[in-house]
């Protein structure tokens, strides 16, 4: 099941789809219920069939000023019947929404909009998720949220975009988009025009790409031979040679081809024709993120030593050797009129720190008014612009006036762009520690697999050792002890230990024999399994899990709009500022209305100003707003990943540290999901194996776990077959919350319970009621089995409650939590297992849509609601709730419609969910006031608010060194969140329920 959750489900849900994903249509003529109630059928219930799809709408609003009027629209279009779910974008203007058109119609909906006082229009109606891809592009160039808010722009203004995300922490940009309207290359263009690097990570399309190294001689000729071979294979997409060097990069489906095949053909076809080559795969394949980031850091590590090499000398001159006697007299040595050695020295100096190394500030400042906006680098620019070019004009005036006496500040211009490189440097070092638990997720991969030859009978004739991206699908590979597992697959030889917990987070090994699943990435302990791969590349489990860490890490949590309104106008406001300064301090000094002697000897009231004016230029930093919220987001989802708590993006840690009142799914949730039959009682004449064919023939078709359990049961008076083959079952049809109903050798079945027999019009006899209310006492399940519409068995099967439940609850109710659990068993089941976990506030027998309108009710009532589920009935709910958590063990689709998923499937998982959410969002809350905090604190300082007070003043490289320290220091703050700790009262709650496992 664990293997089944990760390679199937472990996908990012996508709040606006296009209708609910194939698989759960997939799983609409399955039968999961509660036990003991009365739900209508599943698509009565869930209205999703190939007639009622989610339609996806997006609306152009105008007239919203800030938060208020996108949530009172949101509020108004939710009160309309058939409406999904709704998402109202003030920053860009646009409202999505996900709504039933059975029930409501697009016109419907912009009226709404309008009554609410905003004038809105339809920019595009998506009916089907085909129509969508999503595109994930690294941007390299971003210095501020300017810069990523820019892109954003730029990305959403192009017709057939349909949602952009730009990540400033993690450098990557996703892009949901129709391709029928445009091509990714047109995304790379559109943000390469707006002066950025744009790199393609991946289409959205159901393709791998790797990339091939050729080493050997080789002809143009040769290569062109290579392509055209390659793109003659089937299921390759595309091929892009690296004209000039030895790259191959080709796009490929991995269900039809492979890398060994790319491999073998390249060798074959310059073999003999033109030398002999060998390719390899290409050694920075999988890591570029990493590679280009370590590149970055020695960049800025190697322009921070240069700069050093000129700003030292540069100091020196300007400030201390000016205090040595002789070396005082040798720099005030005149060269040419009042032009000195020591100015000229400083000149020569700092003249290469700031068009050199301090380049990429003048790059950066073109691109961003060139697109019509204002980032850091501007700042940067014009603050050391200022303090260089005067310093130039006080060198010339030096130089052609006998008697001119003026001050450079060529060691202001030189030490600020080296305090930012160092920043910078710091920054980007610290940022790339916040992204450690992708980096070791995608290192948990083993470099090499053992890959074995087998004959058309299964028996192995030989093996060798090949790089692990060469795996490919229905490959065999061994794996020896101690070794980790080289690629999802199932074991078809050998039976072991398996430690799933790094990928599950489950400490205790895992057995694993023939047939059972295993996870890439995990570490086989004792014996030697032979497993066949099923996914490979971007399908495997782990993959899948990176991608949904990253995926949480590009969402923005809604705080984070809080930044993104303060850049728009930050930098154009700290200019005005600036000039302010400077204008105030210099006609202070001009019209004298502050006495002579604030003025230092080696100034004049002119460059005071000056000084002011550019400290405050550049101690203003919108860089730390901007890091504030996104790096502790990707901290906090990385710690929760390595936890086993995939938390799919900041709106669902942003919305979690809120919640209030948790309602809890029975079966499966506060239950072991694992129930038994305990007791059968037939009612009529007939052979028990007889009885138990004909049910488990009818419960086989259903994924539910009680039909399971009744399978599992059926097997043992069929103990002569590992796997029995059933009767056929026709004119299967599954009633949501009541039970199935088939025709197994002509004779109709129905297993449900007694809402399903009443429908139906089957009697149910006094001693079925008998035996219903006796298992109802026990906490158990009463199962009625009807043949040919006449009740013939009562089966009552048991499902124990957690361990660890009781201890969870109380706990909850520590931290101020509510909890409810809803269940569609009967109330006696339902009363007894509440009682024994201590939740006070009970609903049973509710169908799948009455557990969403209780969600509805308790947010109406103020409670910022959690559900925690795992079945197909609960995927109603788990959407309603403000926070969705489904438990790992549970169907996909319960998964797919969760904000949380708890790999474990513990109940402790939910409360270190919350309190991690509540630690993150301390964090984020921590980072606002030191940001906010220091730039309202420092621009007035820097301003010279005490100087007429305290004579102290900030000289503009002291405030370039905080101004860089204030980011450093917010990314730091967030770091510490890789020391949380979950609550002491949970590892003494998973010691005793281990414990209680193993007895």
């Amino acid at each position: 099941m664990a293997t089944k959750l990760l390679s199937l489900t472990c996908i990012r849900k996508e709040r606006f789809s296009g209708r609910y994903p194939p698989v759960l249509r997939k799983h609409l003529n399955s039968r999961p219920r509660g036990g003991g109630d009365g739900s209508p059928s599943e698509t009565a219930v869930l209205k999703i069939d190939e007639e009622e799809a989610v339609s996806d709408a997006v609306f152009r609003v105008t007239g919203m000023t800030c938060s208020a009027c996108a949530g009172s629209i949101e509020k108004e279009i939710k009160r309309l019947p058939g409406i999904h779910e709704a998402v109202i974008d003030a920053l860009n203007n646009r409202a999505q929404i996900q709504f039933y058109p059975t029930s409501v119609d697009v016109e419907t909906i912009r009226e709404t909009i309008e009554d609410a006082g905003f004038e809105a229009s339809l920019i595009e109606n998506e009916a089907n998720e085909r129509s969508r891809q999503v595109c994930r592009i690294r941007i390299n160039g971003m210095t501020c949220t300017s810069c990523s808010s820019s892109i954003e722009s730029v990305l959403q203004s192009l017709y057939g975009v349909q949602r952009a995300h730009v990540a400033l922490a993690i450098e990557e940009a996703e892009v949901h988009y129709n391709p029928t309207l445009l091509s990714y290359d047109k995304l790379l263009e559109e943000i390469d025009n707006a002066g950025f690097e744009a790199i393609l990570i991946s289409t959205g399309e159901d393709v791998s790409k790797i990339d091939l190294k050729i080493d050997g001689e080789f002809t143009d000729e040769a290569m062109t031979m290579i392509e055209r071979s390659l793109e003659a294979l089937p299921g390759v997409q595309s091929v892009e040679i690296s004209h000039g060097s030895d790259k191959i990069s080709v796009l490929y489906k991995p269900d039809v081809t492979g890398p060994r095949n790319f491999i073998r053909v390249i060798e074959s076809t310059v073999f003999g024709h033109s030398g002999h080559i060998k390719a390899t795969v290409f050694s920075e394949g999988g890591v570029g993120r990493e590679s280009q980031k370590q590149e970055e850091i020695k960049q800025y590590y190697k322009s921070f030593l240069w700069s050093l090499v000129f700003t030292v000398p540069v100091f020196l001159t300007a400030m201390v050797f000016m205090y040595i006697p002789g070396i005082k007299h040798l720099l005030m040595f005149k060269v040419i009129n009042m032009l000195t050695v020591g100015e000229i020295i400083r000149w020569v100096l700092a003249t290469p720190v700031q068009f050199i190394i301090g380049w990429r500030f003048y790059v950066g400042s073109y691109k961003a008014l060139r697109r019509g906006s204002a980032n850091m680098d501007v700042l940067i620019a014009l603050g050391t612009n200022a303090a260089y070019f005067y310093s130039l004009y006080t060198v010339l005036r030096a130089a052609t006036s006998p008697d001119f006496k003026g001050v450079d500040f060529f060691e202001t211009s030189a030490m600020l762009i080296s305090f930012i490189i160092l920043g910078k440097y710091l920054e980007i070092m610290a940022k790339g520690k916040t992204s450690q638990a992708i980096a070791k997720l995608m290192n948990l991969a083993p470099d090499t697999a053992i890959l074995l030859t087998v004959d058309e009978e299964g028996n192995v004739t030989g093996e060798e050792e090949i790089d692990g991206r060469l795996i490919q699908k229905n490959d065999v590979i061994k794996i020896v002890p101690g070794a980790k597992v080289a690629s999802d697959g199932y074991v078809i030889w050998g039976q072991s230990h398996v430690n799933e917990s790094m990928i599950t987070g489950e400490a205790r090994p895992v057995a694993k024999r023939k047939g059972d699943t295993v996870i890439g990435g995990t570490l086989n302990e004792n014996g030697v399994l032979h497993i066949k791969v099923t996914r490979v590349g971007s399908e495997s489990a782990l993959a899948q899990i990176v991608r949904l860490v990253e995926s949480a890490q590009l969402a923005k949590a809604p705080v984070q709009k809080l930044a993104d309104r303060i850049s728009k106008f930050f930098v154009p406001l700290v200019i005005f500022l600036s000039f302010s300064t400077w204008l105030a301090w210099f006609l202070a000094g001009k019209l004298h209305w502050y006495p002579e002697s604030w003025i230092p000897s080696s100034m004049d009231s002119f460059e005071l100003a000056l000084q002011f004016g550019i400290s405050v230029m550049v101690i203003a930093c919108p860089c730390a707003l901007g890091l504030a919220t996104p790096t502790a987001v990707m901290v906090g989802t990385g710690v929760g990943a390595s936890q086993g708590v995939l938390i799919k993006g900041g709106q669902a840690l942003e919305r979690a540290h809120k919640v209030n009142c948790i309602v809890f799914d029975k079966t499966g949730t506060l239950t072991m999901g694992k129930p038994v039959v305990v007791k059968t009682k037939l009612l009529k004449n007939m052979v028990l194996r007889e009885f138990y064919e004909l049910v488990a023939a009818t419960e086989v078709n259903s994924e539910h776990p009680l039909a399971k359990a009744i399978v599992e049961y059926a097997k043992k008076f069929r103990d002569d077959e590992e796997n029995p083959t059933w009767p056929e079952a026709r004119d299967f049809v599954s009633i949501t919350g009541t039970g199935v109903r088939a025709t197994v050798k002509g004779r109709e079945i129905m297993v449900g319970n007694k809402s399903l027999m009443s429908g139906y019009k089957v009697t149910i006899t006094a001693d079925a009621e008998e035996l219903l209310a006796e298992a109802e006492e026990m906490a158990q399940t009463g199962i009625l089995v009807s043949i040919d519409n006449e009740l013939t068995g009562v089966l009552a099967v048991s499902d124990p409650v957690k361990p660890s439940a009781r201890e969870a609850i109380s706990i909850l109710k520590s931290m101020n939590i509510k909890s409810i659990m809803v269940t569609g068993d009967n109330w006696g089941t339902a009363n007894s297992i509440a009682r024994e976990v201590g939740i006070d506030s009970v609903i049973a027998e509710a169908k799948p849509e009455q557990k969403a309108e209780k969600i509805k009710e308790l947010q109406a009532a103020g409670h910022v609601v959690a559900m925690v589920g795992d079945g197909v009935n609960d995927s109603p709910a788990l959407v309603a709730a403000d926070v969705g958590m489904a438990i790992g063990a549970g169907t996909d689709i319960a998964i797919e419609a969760a904000d949380i998923v708890l790999m474990k499937s513990n109940l402790e998982d939910v409360i270190t969910a919350i309190d991690l959410s509540r630690k993150t969002f301390s964090r984020i809350r921590l980072n606002y006031v030191w940001a906010l905090g220091y730039n309202l604190m420092g621009i007035p300082i820097a301003a010279g608010v005490l100087f007429p007070s305290t004579r102290f003043r900030l000289p503009p490289w002291i405030a370039g060194a905080a101004m860089a320290a204030s980011s450093v220091s917010v990314v730091c703050c967030s770091l510490l969140l890789k020391n949380y700790k979950r609550p002491k009262r949970l590892d003494s709650l998973a010691i005793r329920e281990v414990q209680v496992e193993r007895v």
